[in-house]
């Protein structure tokens, strides 16, 4: 798969799936669906490798263990709880961030330069994403919003350091397929323990629409969304793949025309504009 195949994938699988969690929303609590939705995807791609015969286990446990925690576990728990404090369009601003907050932990980690193309187009998209979301962010809640923007912006950093675990795991022979498949396994596990800490009961729900989105979020968006974005990342580097964030809210707003009738306004075509730039600038080559 070439590198421009696998940044649209991302883009439009984790783009879309917000249709499928809003279809999860009712009697279901938030965890307990991220939990069904991983514990359902590790054990597919498990039991996928072990009948291909690919099924591999990692040399080296550590980085898949901390790549399960930020990325299936504790980044959703973080960004979900934001969302259920203030408006999710102010979460998307934050987490739209990612490209900047990788290029910060990759110069950390891996002592990379931070160059001023990644912080223009970062800037820019950011911008964009802030003129999408403009009517739906509100400062004004006090207490309540502050505590959504920290929950939003640990969900941000969780998800960033799951990168460079991602990253680390590479240079250590163990691909992204192979690392996803025992780390959604272990970050179900975890969600596990945090219900069983927080006493909440695994809530079965009659409805097919909700197994349905289980579905599609467990096969699409993460066991095919996660894949994609992991290789973009080994390929291209964590800030430039992180980039995908600041796309992901204008293919959830194209598909809010189609199916919601959602009004396009000067300031949001705007920040489509900005978006691109911003796009343009991440990848162009001298």
């Amino acid at each position: 798969m070439t590198t421009p195949f696998l940044f649209v994938a991302t883009v439009l699988v984790w783009g879309t799936t917000w249709i499928a969690i809003a279809a999860q929303v009712g009697d279901v609590p938030v965890t307990v669906s991220i939990f069904y939705r991983f514990a359902l995807a590790g054990m597919l791609m498990l039991a996928g490798l072990a009948v291909m015969r690919r099924l591999r286990r990692p040399a080296v446990w550590r980085f898949v263990v901390v790549q399960a925690l930020c990325l299936f576990c504790l980044n959703f728990v973080g960004l979900y709880t934001a969302t259920s404090l203030v408006p999710s369009g102010l979460v998307s601003v934050i987490f739209s961030l990612a490209s900047i907050f990788n290029a910060i932990n990759a110069r950390l980690f891996f002592g990379e330069r931070i160059s001023r193309q990644t912080v223009l187009a970062g800037a820019l998209g950011v911008t964009g994403v802030v003129c999408l979301f403009w009517p739906d962010i509100d400062m004004g809640g006090g207490a309540e919003t502050l505590r959504g923007i920290g929950w939003a912006v640990l969900g941000t950093a969780f998800f960033s350091w799951g990168n460079m675990a991602s990253r680390q795991n590479t240079r250590l022979g163990i691909t992204p397929v192979t690392a996803n498949a025992w780390g959604m396994g272990i970050g179900a596990l975890c969600l596990l323990a945090i219900l069983t800490a927080t006493e909440q009961p695994l809530v079965l729900p009659a409805g097919g629409v909700y197994w349905t989105a289980l579905l599609y979020l467990a096969i699409v968006g993460s066991i095919v969304g996660f894949t994609s974005y992991l290789m973009l990342v080994a390929r291209i580097g964590s800030a430039k793949a992180g980039y995908a964030t600041v796309l992901f809210p204008i293919v959830a707003l194209a598909a809010s025309t189609l199916f919601e009738g959602y009004a396009w306004t000067p300031i949001s075509i705007l920040g489509i504009a900005l978006a691109v730039v911003g796009n343009v600038v991440m990848f162009w080559r001298r």
